[in-house]
């Protein structure tokens, strides 16, 4: 196995996320932000008083 340096591992990581176009971000932060509000409801309906 040979190694490769960080540098080139990141040069060749931006050029392929180059070639995505900005559609590809645009799902990560619309993944990214559901992601976040599932988990704060999940986090905060357990904290919900319940007045039985």
């Amino acid at each position: 196995m040979e190694h490769h340096p960080v540098s080139a591992w990141l040069a060749e990581a931006a050029n392929a996320a180059g070639g995505q176009g900005p559609g590809m971000l645009r799902i990560v932060l619309i993944v990214m932000i559901l992601g976040c509000a599932l988990t704060a409801w999940f986090l905060l309906r357990g904290y919900r008083r319940k007045d039985d």
